[in-house]
């Protein structure tokens, strides 16, 4: 809880939930309108939740400049994309802000517009949270809570030795939409310019794909740390080695007019944000993958394969392992 001295004027933080949050809430009636101290959700007969907290800091997750709209889709996307790999349908979330001095009322309202827009989308609602002053950075922290069948939440660990390693859409879009929302690249189309920065500032959670990969994945993770930290967070966890071909990494034609060879590896492999998902599953069900692939319109590219050991491998196509400077974000 914050101290009374770190809150909004009681008038200025009711009036701020009642104009632009209290709406995001009308359509849950556990929500109560936001006048209430908690909310109240029951899960469907034969299922359970699956809770995600995530903050999104600004200069460490979103630039200043970036459009209010953006920073909000991006702040409940990227805890939306943890539900879809772990195969969970979302149904509602919190929303806690830290607020420092310089968001208006108008940057508000635009962010308060951000999450209707997605609301509408992903068929979910918020149900309450927290607003406080803060000396420091912009702080937007969301609570994601969805549903999955009683026992069926694809965990990290349960990866097997024999199995394929997949990655859902394209690597590495978000740290080239970071790299051009910083500098000044001359030579680059504008559709392929405005396509890098919007993945950066507004990820795609999978979570049609998500949900269906329920009796095919036997371990699952969303992509936030970089492809090679991540999967070495997932073989961690099942007590495996994944091994990686990095000539089998899927790239978008925008990405790779920017960077290009050794360069486009270097950059990517352990660079953050790109919010796919990332997951093993036995041989067997490649076709069944490859169908829901198409049905989904979600692109799924095997990309390595489970082996005894620990540890994550990053292969060229003689075999050798490619040593990178960094794996991913480090968050301390």
């Amino acid at each position: 809880m914050s101290r009374p001295s770190d809150r909004p004027p009681r008038a200025g933080e009711f009036d701020l939930i009642a104009r632009l949050f209290a709406p995001l809430a009308a359509g849950f009636p556990g929500a109560f309108g936001l006048t209430d101290d908690a909310a109240v959700l029951a899960p469907a007969a034969g299922c359970e939740l699956v809770l995600k907290a995530d903050s999104l800091i600004e200069s460490v997750h979103f630039l200043r400049d970036d459009p209010p709209g953006d920073v909000a889709r991006k702040a409940l996307r990227r805890a939306l994309s943890d539900l879809a790999a772990k195969g969970a349908v979302p149904r509602v979330y919190l929303l806690a802000l830290a607020l420092p001095d310089w968001p208006d009322m108008a940057w508000l309202a635009s962010f308060a517009a951000g999450l209707s827009l997605d609301q509408s989308q992903f068929a979910l609602s918020l149900v309450g949270g927290e607003t406080n002053r803060t000396p420091g950075p912009l702080t937007i922290t969301i609570t994601a809570i969805g549903e999955v069948s009683s026992g069926m939440m694809i965990r990290r660990a349960g990866a097997r030795v024999g199995d394929l390693v997949f990655v859902t859409g394209t690597i590495g879009d978000a740290a080239g939409g970071l790299f051009l929302a910083r500098n000044t690249v001359s030579g680059l189309r504008d559709a392929d310019r405005q396509m890098l920065v919007q993945r950066y500032r507004v990820p795609e959670p999978r979570l049609a794909f998500g949900c269906e990969l329920m009796g095919m994945a036997n371990a699952s993770l969303d992509i936030s740390d970089g492809l090679v930290a991540d999967l070495g967070h997932l073989a961690a966890a099942s007590h495996v080695r994944i091994e990686i071909a990095a000539d089998r990494i899927p790239f978008s034609p925008a990405l790779q007019t920017l960077w290009s060879g050794e360069d486009l590896i270097a950059r990517t492999a352990g660079a953050g944000d790109d919010y796919e998902i990332a997951f093993t599953a036995s041989a067997g069900h490649e076709a069944r993958i490859a169908e829901l692939s198409r049905a989904t319109a979600t692109r799924a590219t095997c990309i390595g394969h489970v082996c005894a050991g620990t540890g994550v491998a990053l292969l060229n196509g003689d075999g050798r392992e490619i040593l990178l400077a960094s794996t991913g974000y480090r968050h301390f």
